[in-house]
């Protein structure tokens, strides 16, 4: 790479997407040829769901921009849509090299419609992946809006691929945040649950997500999950969901869980903390991509329900059920002498951010073409 320093503009809207992106802007802060800024907005700035920037001010890291891009009445269409005039003055102000977004949320999108649309290379973290939902929609989009490809695994790169984009643009680095489930930075369980005054011996963890393409039933779904819970024997730590459409629903459902002594809820848990507590727990069910992503990694059981992670687990031991009360207390009923496969990883080594910088060191990368074309396979 030449000697002129980069400026790398990261954004995040999610505690999950963080999650993803914190070693690798860990791992930029320590070069000199690199300058980082962090754009923050979405959850992160919502005092129900934890106001995790809190867990980004504490990294110290040099430059962070926050942005609210909530009303009351948002929608996706208007968070994205305001997501966009924020970050496009931003980027106005900084003048950045590259943006680099993660996953398949709307402020993803919002990053790689301001780079591509302003000449600005977008790097997208976590392409080439499948899940349920609307997500599914927005991932593959911002591929396409994309010019740089971080993916996890070789499955990844050849969906990409076959969507048209060249190989030389894409770069397996393995999925960043089993940088820090195997780092030596996770708290002790004793710590974690301190911390968070959990006194449970044993205990499950719960979070449960909207799905935007199901919103009709949703209410209903919530309703049937939280019943099964409420009627079963085991102790519960229990996360907000994310703010999509429909987590109204979940959160007000949750109100029947307050005051019972084998539940304990938080918008949010700091994500170090929030491994080592999954790390030590009986089981993770619901819909989220932990149970799907990080569970296995630490051979915990899962019950995965509904559709929200469809086809998304290559090789984790899952069981998948639907939303009625007669599959999730089934599951329930047989979870403590589920035993557990070995499960083949497939998300890296725990070296992400390395394999990162690496990329970014070299002039290749520098010299992709902005002007992108659809390969023909």
């Amino acid at each position: 790479m030449n000697n002129s320093i980069k400026k790398i503009l990261f954004l995040t809207g999610t505690r999950a997407d963080f999650s993803k992106i914190k070693s690798l802007i860990q791992a930029l802060e320590k070069q000199q040829n690199f300058e980082v800024y962090v754009f923050v907005t979405g959850m992160h700035l919502q005092e129900v769901y934890g106001y995790t920037l809190i867990e980004i001010e504490r990294c110290n890291f040099k430059n962070i921009h926050t942005f609210k891009n909530h009303t009351h009445e948002t929608t996706m269409d208007l968070t994205l849509a305001k997501t966009i005039e924020g970050l496009s003055a931003y980027c106005k102000d900084v003048n950045p090299d590259m943006i680099v977004v993660h996953g398949d949320r709307v402020e993803t999108l919002a990053g790689a419609i301001v780079g591509s649309l302003n000449n600005i290379l977008v790097a997208h973290i976590e392409g080439g992946e499948v899940s349920g939902t609307v997500d599914e929609l927005i991932r593959h989009s911002v591929s396409k809006l994309s010019h740089i490809h971080f993916v996890s695994n070789k499955q990844a790169q050849k969906r990409l691929i076959q969507m048209g984009e060249i190989k030389e643009s894409i770069f397996t680095i393995g999925s960043p945040d089993v940088d820090i489930m195997f780092s030596d930075q996770l708290p002790e369980l004793i710590t974690a649950k301190a911390y968070y005054k959990i006194d449970f011996e044993k205990y499950a963890i719960v979070m449960f997500h909207p799905v935007t393409t199901e919103i009709k039933e949703m209410e209903q779904y919530v309703k049937n999950f939280v019943t099964s819970l409420l009627e079963d024997n085991h102790n519960y730590v229990v996360i907000f969901p994310n703010n999509d459409l429909g987590s109204q629903f979940i959160l007000e459902e949750y109100e029947r869980l307050k005051g019972n002594e084998r539940f304990r809820i938080f918008p949010s848990l700091r994500f170090e903390y929030f491994l080592a507590l999954l790390k030590n727990s009986q089981f993770i069910i619901g819909n989220s991509s932990a149970g799907i992503r990080e569970a296995p990694y630490y051979g915990i059981p899962i019950i995965n329900i509904g559709t929200r992670q469809q086809n998304r687990a290559v090789h984790a031991d899952i069981i998948n059920i639907d939303y009625s009360e007669n599959e999730i207390k089934e599951a329930l009923s047989i979870i403590d002498s589920h035993k557990i496969q070995n499960i083949e990883d497939d998300f890296g080594q725990g070296n992400s951010n390395q394999l990162f910088l690496e990329c970014l060191k070299k002039d290749d990368i520098w010299q992709l073409n902005h002007q992108k074309q659809f390969r023909d396979i």
